[in-house]
Protein backbone atom coordinates (compact mmCIF):
# COMPACT_ATOMS: atom_id res chain seq x y z
CA UNK A 1 0.00 0.00 0.00
CA UNK A 2 1.38 3.15 -0.81
CA UNK A 3 1.89 5.92 1.44
CA UNK A 4 0.34 9.36 1.41
CA UNK A 5 2.28 12.10 0.01
CA UNK A 6 3.29 15.00 2.66
CA UNK A 7 2.25 17.97 2.91
CA UNK A 8 4.51 19.93 1.82
CA UNK A 9 6.21 19.13 -1.56
CA UNK A 10 8.45 21.50 -3.22
CA UNK A 11 12.26 19.69 -4.23
CA UNK A 12 13.38 23.46 -5.68
CA UNK A 13 13.28 25.03 -2.73
CA UNK A 14 16.12 26.81 -0.88
CA UNK A 15 14.37 26.26 2.56
CA UNK A 16 14.00 22.41 2.66
CA UNK A 17 17.01 20.57 4.46
CA UNK A 18 18.51 17.54 3.04
CA UNK A 19 16.30 15.48 5.13
CA UNK A 20 13.30 16.69 4.14
CA UNK A 21 14.23 16.02 0.13
CA UNK A 22 15.14 12.28 1.35
CA UNK A 23 11.87 11.93 2.88
CA UNK A 24 9.73 13.75 -0.32
CA UNK A 25 11.83 11.47 -2.59
CA UNK A 26 10.97 8.09 -0.71
CA UNK A 27 7.12 9.71 -0.30
CA UNK A 28 7.46 9.82 -4.08
CA UNK A 29 8.96 6.73 -5.33
CA UNK A 30 6.17 5.03 -3.15
CA UNK A 31 3.60 6.66 -4.82
CA UNK A 32 5.44 6.31 -8.70
CA UNK A 33 4.11 3.94 -11.13
CA UNK A 34 7.07 2.29 -11.03
CA UNK A 35 8.76 1.82 -8.08
CA UNK A 36 5.75 1.87 -5.75
CA UNK A 37 5.47 -2.10 -5.92
CA UNK A 38 8.62 -4.73 -5.73
CA UNK A 39 6.58 -8.02 -5.65
CA UNK A 40 6.65 -9.23 -9.20
CA UNK A 41 7.40 -12.54 -9.61
CA UNK A 42 10.06 -14.25 -12.29
CA UNK A 43 6.73 -15.19 -14.99
CA UNK A 44 5.65 -11.46 -14.87
CA UNK A 45 8.86 -10.74 -16.34
CA UNK A 46 8.25 -13.26 -18.86
CA UNK A 47 4.32 -12.42 -20.00
CA UNK A 48 5.36 -8.14 -19.18
CA UNK A 49 8.40 -8.68 -22.32
CA UNK A 50 6.27 -11.11 -24.30
CA UNK A 51 3.55 -7.91 -24.08
CA UNK A 52 6.45 -5.69 -24.87
CA UNK A 53 7.86 -7.05 -27.89
CA UNK A 54 5.45 -9.44 -29.95
CA UNK A 55 2.92 -6.52 -30.95
CA UNK A 56 2.57 -5.33 -34.15
CA UNK A 57 5.89 -5.73 -35.42
CA UNK A 58 5.35 -9.08 -35.99
CA UNK A 59 2.30 -8.45 -38.52
CA UNK A 60 4.57 -7.06 -40.50
CA UNK A 61 7.39 -9.50 -40.35
CA UNK A 62 6.23 -10.76 -43.79
CA UNK A 63 5.85 -7.37 -45.30
CA UNK A 64 9.45 -6.92 -44.31
CA UNK A 65 10.79 -10.06 -45.39
CA UNK A 66 9.16 -9.33 -49.00
CA UNK A 67 11.62 -6.27 -49.12
CA UNK A 68 14.24 -7.67 -47.63
CA UNK A 69 14.09 -11.31 -49.92
CA UNK A 70 15.22 -14.72 -49.18
CA UNK A 71 18.92 -14.59 -48.02
CA UNK A 72 19.20 -11.33 -46.36
CA UNK A 73 15.79 -11.46 -44.31
CA UNK A 74 16.30 -14.78 -42.36
CA UNK A 75 20.09 -13.30 -41.53
CA UNK A 76 18.39 -10.17 -40.51
CA UNK A 77 15.53 -11.90 -38.65
CA UNK A 78 18.88 -14.21 -36.77
CA UNK A 79 20.82 -11.42 -36.07
CA UNK A 80 18.28 -9.49 -34.76
CA UNK A 81 17.29 -12.40 -32.48
CA UNK A 82 20.45 -12.78 -31.05
CA UNK A 83 21.72 -9.42 -31.12
CA UNK A 84 18.90 -8.06 -28.87
CA UNK A 85 18.85 -10.97 -26.64
CA UNK A 86 22.42 -10.35 -25.59
CA UNK A 87 21.93 -6.50 -25.13
CA UNK A 88 18.99 -7.38 -23.00
CA UNK A 89 20.96 -9.70 -20.72
CA UNK A 90 23.53 -7.00 -20.67
CA UNK A 91 21.05 -4.09 -19.04
CA UNK A 92 19.46 -6.75 -16.89
CA UNK A 93 23.22 -7.38 -15.49
CA UNK A 94 23.12 -3.91 -15.18
CA UNK A 95 20.47 -3.31 -13.12
CA UNK A 96 22.20 -3.73 -10.14
CA UNK A 97 25.48 -3.81 -10.78
CA UNK A 98 26.39 -0.84 -8.02
CA UNK A 99 25.82 -2.74 -4.79
CA UNK A 100 22.89 -0.96 -2.59
CA UNK A 101 21.45 0.46 -5.48
CA UNK A 102 19.01 -0.27 -8.54
CA UNK A 103 19.09 1.48 -11.75
CA UNK A 104 15.12 1.23 -11.83
CA UNK A 105 14.22 3.25 -15.07
CA UNK A 106 16.34 3.30 -18.47
CA UNK A 107 17.92 6.98 -17.97
CA UNK A 108 19.20 6.68 -14.50
CA UNK A 109 21.40 3.64 -15.83
CA UNK A 110 22.15 6.07 -18.74
CA UNK A 111 23.55 8.81 -15.95
CA UNK A 112 25.71 6.36 -14.33
CA UNK A 113 27.45 5.45 -17.42
CA UNK A 114 27.23 8.92 -19.10
CA UNK A 115 26.86 11.70 -16.03
CA UNK A 116 23.68 13.01 -14.77
CA UNK A 117 22.99 15.84 -17.60
CA UNK A 118 24.64 13.90 -20.28
CA UNK A 119 22.76 11.00 -19.68
CA UNK A 120 19.69 12.65 -19.71
CA UNK A 121 19.96 14.15 -22.83
CA UNK A 122 20.99 10.78 -24.42
CA UNK A 123 18.57 8.82 -23.08
CA UNK A 124 15.16 10.46 -22.71
CA UNK A 125 14.91 11.40 -25.77
CA UNK A 126 15.57 8.32 -27.57
CA UNK A 127 13.19 6.63 -25.06
CA UNK A 128 10.30 8.88 -25.05
CA UNK A 129 9.98 8.51 -29.21
CA UNK A 130 10.07 4.66 -28.55
CA UNK A 131 7.47 4.69 -26.21
CA UNK A 132 5.37 7.29 -27.26
CA UNK A 133 5.95 6.15 -30.86
CA UNK A 134 5.11 2.76 -30.10
CA UNK A 135 1.57 3.79 -28.89
CA UNK A 136 0.60 5.80 -31.38
CA UNK A 137 1.25 2.89 -33.70
CA UNK A 138 -1.06 0.64 -31.27
CA UNK A 139 -3.47 3.24 -32.44
CA UNK A 140 -3.33 2.85 -35.03
CA UNK A 141 -3.22 -0.88 -35.38
CA UNK A 142 -6.07 -1.61 -32.58
CA UNK A 143 -8.08 0.75 -34.40
CA UNK A 144 -7.34 -1.06 -38.06
CA UNK A 145 -7.86 -4.18 -36.59
CA UNK A 146 -11.27 -3.14 -35.37
CA UNK A 147 -12.16 -2.06 -38.87
CA UNK A 148 -11.07 -5.00 -40.19
CA UNK A 149 -13.10 -7.68 -37.57
CA UNK A 150 -16.25 -4.71 -38.50
CA UNK A 151 -15.65 -5.19 -42.29
CA UNK A 152 -15.55 -9.49 -41.48
CA UNK A 153 -17.85 -10.09 -39.51
CA UNK A 154 -20.76 -7.73 -41.40
CA UNK A 155 -19.53 -8.11 -45.26
CA UNK A 156 -21.89 -5.96 -46.97
CA UNK A 157 -24.63 -5.79 -44.69
CA UNK A 158 -22.75 -3.30 -42.40
CA UNK A 159 -22.42 0.45 -43.42
CA UNK A 160 -18.71 2.02 -44.05
CA UNK A 161 -17.38 3.57 -40.98
CA UNK A 162 -13.89 5.17 -41.12
CA UNK A 163 -10.64 4.31 -39.68
CA UNK A 164 -11.13 7.30 -37.56
CA UNK A 165 -13.82 6.47 -35.36
CA UNK A 166 -12.85 3.30 -35.03
CA UNK A 167 -9.01 4.30 -33.56
CA UNK A 168 -11.51 6.30 -31.44
CA UNK A 169 -12.91 3.79 -30.16
CA UNK A 170 -9.51 1.92 -29.14
CA UNK A 171 -8.32 4.90 -27.50
CA UNK A 172 -11.95 4.84 -25.20
CA UNK A 173 -10.65 1.84 -23.50
CA UNK A 174 -7.14 3.54 -22.47
CA UNK A 175 -8.99 6.68 -20.98
CA UNK A 176 -10.01 3.76 -18.19
CA UNK A 177 -7.02 1.61 -18.25
CA UNK A 178 -4.46 4.14 -17.82
CA UNK A 179 -5.49 4.78 -13.87
CA UNK A 180 -4.50 1.80 -12.69
CA UNK A 181 -1.53 3.18 -11.05
CA UNK A 182 1.53 0.73 -11.65
CA UNK A 183 3.16 -1.65 -13.25
CA UNK A 184 1.95 -4.39 -10.99
CA UNK A 185 -1.84 -3.53 -11.33
CA UNK A 186 -1.66 -4.24 -15.10
CA UNK A 187 -0.50 -7.72 -14.87
CA UNK A 188 -3.51 -9.09 -15.73
CA UNK A 189 -3.89 -7.06 -18.85
CA UNK A 190 -0.58 -7.73 -19.87
CA UNK A 191 -1.16 -11.47 -19.31
CA UNK A 192 -4.02 -11.56 -21.28
CA UNK A 193 -2.32 -9.28 -23.91
CA UNK A 194 1.01 -11.76 -24.12
CA UNK A 195 -1.40 -15.02 -24.12
CA UNK A 196 -3.46 -12.96 -27.24
CA UNK A 197 0.03 -12.32 -28.90
CA UNK A 198 0.99 -16.04 -28.99
CA UNK A 199 -2.63 -16.92 -29.99
CA UNK A 200 -3.01 -14.43 -32.89
CA UNK A 201 0.88 -15.28 -34.16
CA UNK A 202 -0.52 -18.65 -34.64
CA UNK A 203 -3.69 -18.44 -36.06
CA UNK A 204 -1.34 -15.88 -38.92
CA UNK A 205 0.91 -18.70 -39.66
CA UNK A 206 -1.22 -21.70 -39.68
CA UNK A 207 -3.83 -19.44 -41.73
CA UNK A 208 -1.43 -18.78 -43.99
CA UNK A 209 -0.64 -23.02 -44.48
CA UNK A 210 -4.46 -23.44 -44.98
CA UNK A 211 -4.93 -20.31 -47.26
CA UNK A 212 -1.91 -21.84 -49.29
CA UNK A 213 0.97 -20.72 -51.97
CA UNK A 214 -0.98 -18.35 -53.95
CA UNK A 215 -1.17 -18.38 -57.63
CA UNK A 216 1.78 -17.27 -60.06
CA UNK A 217 3.53 -16.30 -56.31
CA UNK A 218 6.68 -13.88 -56.89
CA UNK A 219 9.45 -14.02 -54.27
CA UNK A 220 11.78 -10.78 -56.60
CA UNK A 221 11.70 -7.88 -55.72
CA UNK A 222 8.51 -5.86 -55.84
CA UNK A 223 9.98 -2.39 -56.91
CA UNK A 224 10.75 -2.05 -61.08
CA UNK A 225 13.56 0.59 -60.07
CA UNK A 226 16.72 0.00 -58.25
CA UNK A 227 15.89 3.66 -56.19
CA UNK A 228 12.53 2.10 -54.66
CA UNK A 229 14.16 -1.44 -54.00
CA UNK A 230 16.88 0.21 -52.20
CA UNK A 231 14.53 2.23 -50.20
CA UNK A 232 12.20 -0.67 -49.74
CA UNK A 233 14.91 -2.69 -48.29
CA UNK A 234 15.98 0.24 -45.50
CA UNK A 235 12.62 0.40 -44.74
CA UNK A 236 11.92 -3.01 -43.70
CA UNK A 237 15.41 -2.73 -41.80
CA UNK A 238 13.54 -0.36 -39.42
CA UNK A 239 10.36 -3.03 -39.45
CA UNK A 240 12.25 -5.70 -38.50
CA UNK A 241 13.91 -3.32 -35.58
CA UNK A 242 10.80 -1.95 -34.19
CA UNK A 243 9.87 -6.10 -33.75
CA UNK A 244 12.44 -5.84 -31.02
CA UNK A 245 11.72 -3.31 -29.03
CA UNK A 246 11.27 -4.80 -25.25
CA UNK A 247 14.39 -3.05 -23.97
CA UNK A 248 12.83 0.05 -24.03
CA UNK A 249 11.23 -0.61 -20.72
CA UNK A 250 12.97 -3.90 -19.35
CA UNK A 251 14.87 -1.89 -16.44
CA UNK A 252 11.02 -0.64 -15.13
CA UNK A 253 9.83 -4.72 -15.38
CA UNK A 254 12.70 -5.37 -13.52
CA UNK A 255 12.30 -2.92 -11.04
CA UNK A 256 9.36 -4.42 -9.95
CA UNK A 257 10.39 -7.95 -8.99
CA UNK A 258 12.01 -7.84 -4.98
CA UNK A 259 15.56 -8.09 -4.60
CA UNK A 260 18.52 -9.03 -1.87
CA UNK A 261 22.13 -9.54 -1.67
CA UNK A 262 21.66 -12.89 -1.70
CA UNK A 263 18.52 -13.36 -4.17
CA UNK A 264 19.19 -10.34 -6.92
CA UNK A 265 16.46 -9.23 -9.03
CA UNK A 266 18.62 -10.13 -12.07
CA UNK A 267 17.85 -13.81 -11.78
CA UNK A 268 14.37 -14.27 -11.56
CA UNK A 269 14.65 -11.49 -14.45
CA UNK A 270 16.69 -13.38 -16.46
CA UNK A 271 14.63 -17.07 -16.37
CA UNK A 272 11.76 -14.84 -17.55
CA UNK A 273 13.88 -13.23 -20.42
CA UNK A 274 15.00 -16.51 -21.92
CA UNK A 275 11.23 -17.66 -21.84
CA UNK A 276 10.14 -14.85 -23.41
CA UNK A 277 12.73 -15.24 -26.19
CA UNK A 278 11.67 -18.53 -26.81
CA UNK A 279 7.92 -17.20 -27.27
CA UNK A 280 9.32 -14.49 -29.42
CA UNK A 281 11.14 -17.13 -31.61
CA UNK A 282 8.23 -19.38 -31.64
CA UNK A 283 5.63 -16.14 -32.95
CA UNK A 284 8.30 -14.26 -35.42
CA UNK A 285 10.24 -16.97 -37.27
CA UNK A 286 7.00 -18.82 -38.91
CA UNK A 287 4.70 -16.02 -39.25
CA UNK A 288 7.74 -13.75 -41.30
CA UNK A 289 8.77 -16.94 -42.96
CA UNK A 290 5.90 -18.49 -43.74
CA UNK A 291 3.49 -15.64 -44.04
CA UNK A 292 6.54 -14.56 -47.08
CA UNK A 293 6.50 -18.10 -48.35
CA UNK A 294 2.55 -18.15 -48.87
CA UNK A 295 2.21 -14.60 -50.25
CA UNK A 296 5.42 -13.46 -51.84
CA UNK A 297 5.71 -10.07 -52.40
CA UNK A 298 2.25 -9.12 -52.64
CA UNK A 299 2.02 -9.87 -49.18
CA UNK A 300 -0.03 -7.12 -47.11
CA UNK A 301 1.50 -4.60 -44.44
CA UNK A 302 -0.56 -6.41 -41.80
CA UNK A 303 -0.60 -10.13 -43.08
CA UNK A 304 -4.33 -10.32 -41.54
CA UNK A 305 -4.88 -8.10 -44.28
CA UNK A 306 -3.67 -10.49 -47.00
CA UNK A 307 -5.80 -13.30 -45.46
CA UNK A 308 -9.69 -13.84 -45.92
CA UNK A 309 -11.22 -17.03 -45.17
CA UNK A 310 -11.80 -18.93 -43.19
CA UNK A 311 -13.98 -15.64 -41.75
CA UNK A 312 -14.39 -16.71 -38.37
CA UNK A 313 -11.12 -17.31 -37.69
CA UNK A 314 -9.78 -13.96 -38.95
CA UNK A 315 -12.07 -12.00 -37.14
CA UNK A 316 -11.14 -13.89 -34.12
CA UNK A 317 -7.51 -12.99 -34.75
CA UNK A 318 -8.13 -9.71 -35.36
CA UNK A 319 -9.69 -9.32 -31.68
CA UNK A 320 -6.79 -10.88 -30.15
CA UNK A 321 -4.58 -8.33 -32.36
CA UNK A 322 -6.35 -5.99 -30.62
CA UNK A 323 -6.91 -7.02 -26.69
CA UNK A 324 -3.28 -7.28 -27.40
CA UNK A 325 -1.99 -4.20 -28.31
CA UNK A 326 -4.46 -2.78 -25.57
CA UNK A 327 -2.38 -4.53 -22.98
CA UNK A 328 0.95 -3.34 -24.65
CA UNK A 329 0.12 0.24 -24.67
CA UNK A 330 -0.43 0.36 -21.21
CA UNK A 331 3.27 -1.65 -20.82
CA UNK A 332 4.55 1.10 -22.94
CA UNK A 333 2.77 3.98 -21.62
CA UNK A 334 3.65 3.31 -18.14
CA UNK A 335 6.88 4.31 -17.85
CA UNK A 336 5.62 7.64 -19.74
CA UNK A 337 3.29 8.42 -17.01
CA UNK A 338 6.11 8.30 -14.71
CA UNK A 339 8.47 10.37 -16.02
CA UNK A 340 5.74 12.68 -16.63
CA UNK A 341 4.45 12.51 -12.52
CA UNK A 342 7.69 13.03 -11.35
CA UNK A 343 8.73 15.86 -13.67
CA UNK A 344 5.35 17.39 -12.79
CA UNK A 345 6.32 16.72 -8.92
CA UNK A 346 9.80 17.97 -8.82
CA UNK A 347 10.17 20.33 -11.58
CA UNK A 348 6.73 22.29 -11.56
CA UNK A 349 5.90 21.38 -7.70
CA UNK A 350 2.38 19.67 -7.83
CA UNK A 351 0.91 17.51 -5.22
CA UNK A 352 0.99 14.36 -5.99
CA UNK A 353 -2.54 13.22 -6.20
CA UNK A 354 -5.77 10.98 -8.33
CA UNK A 355 -6.17 14.18 -9.54
CA UNK A 356 -2.68 14.94 -10.82
CA UNK A 357 -2.81 11.63 -12.60
CA UNK A 358 -6.14 11.70 -13.65
CA UNK A 359 -5.28 14.98 -16.09
CA UNK A 360 -1.58 13.80 -17.07
CA UNK A 361 -3.07 10.40 -18.23
CA UNK A 362 -5.66 11.32 -20.02
CA UNK A 363 -3.99 14.02 -22.00
CA UNK A 364 -1.52 11.54 -22.79
CA UNK A 365 -4.05 9.05 -24.08
CA UNK A 366 -5.83 11.74 -26.41
CA UNK A 367 -2.40 13.45 -27.43
CA UNK A 368 -1.52 9.53 -28.95
CA UNK A 369 -5.08 9.32 -30.55
CA UNK A 370 -5.01 12.81 -32.34
CA UNK A 371 -1.19 11.54 -33.82
CA UNK A 372 -2.67 8.31 -35.02
CA UNK A 373 -5.71 9.97 -36.96
CA UNK A 374 -3.44 12.51 -38.17
CA UNK A 375 -0.52 10.08 -39.45
CA UNK A 376 -2.23 6.77 -39.74
CA UNK A 377 0.51 5.32 -42.23
CA UNK A 378 0.82 2.02 -40.04
CA UNK A 379 4.11 0.22 -42.29
CA UNK A 380 5.69 3.50 -42.51
CA UNK A 381 5.60 4.87 -39.19
CA UNK A 382 7.11 0.76 -37.86
CA UNK A 383 10.05 1.85 -40.47
CA UNK A 384 10.71 5.13 -39.14
CA UNK A 385 10.43 4.11 -35.84
CA UNK A 386 12.11 1.53 -36.06
CA UNK A 387 14.99 3.06 -37.14
CA UNK A 388 15.32 6.33 -35.82
CA UNK A 389 15.04 5.16 -31.90
CA UNK A 390 14.58 1.52 -31.47
CA UNK A 391 17.82 0.90 -32.86
CA UNK A 392 19.82 3.22 -30.60
CA UNK A 393 17.84 1.83 -27.72
CA UNK A 394 17.75 -1.85 -28.42
CA UNK A 395 21.18 -2.37 -30.59
CA UNK A 396 23.58 -0.73 -29.19
CA UNK A 397 23.18 1.97 -26.59
CA UNK A 398 23.40 -0.73 -24.19
CA UNK A 399 26.75 -1.63 -25.58
CA UNK A 400 28.35 1.80 -25.21
CA UNK A 401 27.12 2.06 -21.73
CA UNK A 402 28.77 -1.70 -20.94
CA UNK A 403 31.73 -0.56 -22.47
CA UNK A 404 31.82 2.73 -20.12
CA UNK A 405 31.11 1.16 -17.03
CA UNK A 406 33.04 -2.12 -17.00
CA UNK A 407 35.89 -0.86 -19.47
CA UNK A 408 36.58 -4.56 -21.50
CA UNK A 409 39.97 -4.80 -21.93
CA UNK A 410 40.84 -3.85 -25.70
CA UNK A 411 40.13 -6.90 -28.19
CA UNK A 412 38.94 -9.40 -25.80
CA UNK A 413 36.24 -10.86 -26.42
CA UNK A 414 33.50 -8.55 -24.87
CA UNK A 415 35.30 -5.44 -26.56
CA UNK A 416 34.91 -7.17 -29.91
CA UNK A 417 31.21 -8.27 -29.30
CA UNK A 418 30.19 -4.75 -28.37
CA UNK A 419 31.79 -3.40 -30.90
CA UNK A 420 30.20 -5.38 -33.47
CA UNK A 421 26.75 -4.73 -32.06
CA UNK A 422 27.42 -0.69 -31.77
CA UNK A 423 28.60 -0.77 -36.13
CA UNK A 424 25.37 -2.38 -36.91
CA UNK A 425 23.39 -0.78 -34.88
CA UNK A 426 24.62 2.59 -35.91
CA UNK A 427 24.32 1.58 -39.68
CA UNK A 428 20.78 0.54 -38.66
CA UNK A 429 19.98 3.70 -37.50
CA UNK A 430 20.88 5.89 -40.28
CA UNK A 431 19.94 3.88 -42.80
CA UNK A 432 16.40 2.77 -42.00
CA UNK A 433 14.51 6.06 -41.06
CA UNK A 434 15.02 6.84 -44.95
CA UNK A 435 13.23 4.40 -46.40
CA UNK A 436 10.54 4.73 -43.60
CA UNK A 437 10.40 8.25 -44.11
CA UNK A 438 10.04 7.81 -47.80
CA UNK A 439 7.12 5.10 -46.99
CA UNK A 440 5.63 8.22 -44.74
CA UNK A 441 5.65 10.43 -47.61
CA UNK A 442 4.27 7.88 -50.45
CA UNK A 443 1.57 7.38 -48.18
CA UNK A 444 0.54 10.50 -46.97
CA UNK A 445 0.21 11.71 -50.90
CA UNK A 446 -2.11 8.88 -51.88
CA UNK A 447 -4.33 8.10 -48.73
CA UNK A 448 -7.98 8.66 -48.33
CA UNK A 449 -8.83 10.01 -44.72
CA UNK A 450 -12.49 9.08 -45.46
CA UNK A 451 -11.07 5.54 -45.46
Amino acid sequence: MATQPPTYYNFNSRNTNIEEKIDMQKTLDDWLPITSSRNAKWWYSAFHNVTAMVGAGVLSLPYAMSKLGWGPGVTVLILSWIITLYTLWQMVEMHEMVPGRRFDRYHELGQYAFGEKLGLYIVVPQQLVVEIGVNIVYMITGGKSLQKFHKTVCSSSCKHIKLTFFIMIFASVHFVLSHLPTFNSITLVSLAAAIMSVSYSTIAWGASIHNGVIEDVQYGYKSKSKAGTTFNFLSALGDVAFAYAGHNVVLEIQATIPSTPEKPSKAPMWKGVIVAYIVVAFCYFPVALIGYWIFGNSVEDDIFFSLHKPNWLIAMANMFVVIHVIGSYQVYAMPVFDMIETLMVKKFNFQPSTMLRFVVRNVYVAFTMFVAITIPFFDGLLAFFGGFAFAPTTYFLPCIMWLAIYKPKRFSLSWFTNWICIVLGVALMILSPIGGLRSIIIKAKTYKFYS
